[in-house]
C-alpha cells in the first residue's frame, strides 16, 4: 500500500513536472479556491497575521491578499512537479536568477557562506536554482509526518548536485559541520522555535521569538551572509530569485540580540514590497512573551 502511494504522488508530481505553466496555474486556482474554504484554520493564520502586521491597511485589502497569497502557495506546491520532475532547461527558464556573481566571488575566495532565505512563497524555486549553480550545498530539514511524502520532497530537494539534508532534530550544529567544511548553508530564519535560543525581536512592531543563529554562526565561523529574495509572478508562472550583495559589517561589533533585530528589520522591508509573498500561513507570533495573550 505504502508503494502505490508513493508511486501515486510521483505520477501526480511527474505530470505536474510534464505540464505547461497554464495548466499549472490553472491547478493552482482550484487549489487555491478550495484552500480558503477548507483550510479555514490556515487561512485564520493569514488572517490574523496579516490585520498584526498591517493594522493601517483596510479590512478589503488584507482579504485581497489573502486570496492572492494562497494563490501563490497553491501554484508553489504544484510547480514543485516541475522542480523535482521536469527538464532542467525548462526549470532555467521558470526561475530567472540574478546576483551569482556575488556567490562566485566568494566561493573563489573561499569564504564560508550562509544563503540567508526568509520565508517567501518562492524559497522552494530558489533553493531549486541555487543547488543547480553549486555543486554543493547544505539545508535544514524537517522530517514530514507522511513517510512516503518525506521521501518524496527529500528525493526532489536533492535532485541536482550534491545536497546535505540536515535533520532539524539534529539541530544546527549538523549545518555547521558541513559550513566549515567550505560548503554554502541554505537557511532559514524567521521562524518561531520557542525561546530556546531565541530573543524577543521586532518584526513589524511585534514581539516575535527570533532564532539568533545567524548572527552568532555568522561570527563564530567569519561567514558571509547572502540573502535570497524571491518572488513569484503570477502573470508568467515565473519565479525571479535575487542573489543579493554579502551584508556589510554583520554582525560585526554589535550584540546578536542587535544584529538578529537587524536582519527582522531588513526581512519586514522586503516583505513590505509585496506583501502577499511572504508565508504568512505559518504562525510567526506563536510564542509570546510571558504574560501576553496568545494571537491565534
Amino acid at each position: 500500500m505504502k508503494l502505490n502511494k508513493l508511486s501515486f504522488l510521483r505520477s501526480l508530481f511527474s505530470h505536474f513536472g510534464r505540464s505547461p505553466v497554464r495548466s499549472r496555474q490553472r491547478w493552482a486556482r482550484s487549489l487555491a479556491w478550495l484552500g480558503v474554504r477548507l483550510m479555514r484554520s490556515r487561512a485564520h493564520i493569514v488572517r490574523t497575521n496579516l490585520a498584526l502586521c498591517f493594522p493601517e491597511r483596510s479590512p478589503q485589502d488584507r482579504e485581497r491578499w489573502l486570496h492572492q497569497h494562497f494563490y501563490l502557495l497553491a501554484q508553489s506546491v504544484v510547480d514543485r512537479g516541475l522542480f523535482w520532475f521536469g527538464q532542467p532547461s525548462t526549470i532555467l527558464n521558470t526561475i530567472p536568477i540574478s546576483g551569482l556573481e556575488h556567490l562566485e566571488r566568494l566561493l573563489t575566495a573561499k569564504r564560508k557562506i550562509i544563503l540567508l532565505a526568509p520565508h517567501f512563497i518562492g524559497l522552494d524555486a530558489a533553493a531549486t536554482r541555487l543547488t543547480m549553480f553549486l555543486h554543493e550545498s547544505a539545508t535544514m530539514y524537517t522530517r514530514q509526518s507522511d513517510s512516503d511524502v518525506d521521501q518524496l520532497v527529500r528525493e526532489g530537494r536533492g535532485r541536482f548536485n550534491q545536497v546535505h539534508l540536515v535533520s532539524r532534530h539534529d539541530g544546527v550544529r549538523g549545518l555547521i559541520r558541513h559550513l566549515r567544511n567550505g560548503i554554502p548553508v541554505y537557511y532559514l530564519p524567521d521562524m518561531d522555535f520557542g525561546v530556546t535560543g531565541a530573543a524577543f525581536l521586532p518584526f513589524f512592531n511585534i514581539p516575535a521569538a527570533t532564532l539568533l543563529t545567524t548572527a552568532q554562526i555568522a561570527k563564530a565561523w567569519d561567514a558571509a551572509v547572502v540573502p535570497i529574495i524571491s518572488r513569484l509572478d503570477p502573470e508568467s508562472g515565473q519565479y525571479k530569485v535575487s542573489v543579493l550583495p554579502p551584508l556589510e559589517d554583520f554582525p560585526g561589533e554589535q550584540s546578536p540580540e542587535n544584529a538578529t533585530k537587524r536582519l527582522n528589520q531588513l526581512i519586514e522591508t522586503w516583505v513590505r514590497i509585496d506583501p502577499p509573498q511572504y508565508y504568512w500561513v505559518h504562525r510567526r507570533f506563536k510564542t509570546r512573551p510571558q504574560g501576553q495573550e496568545r494571537f491565534y
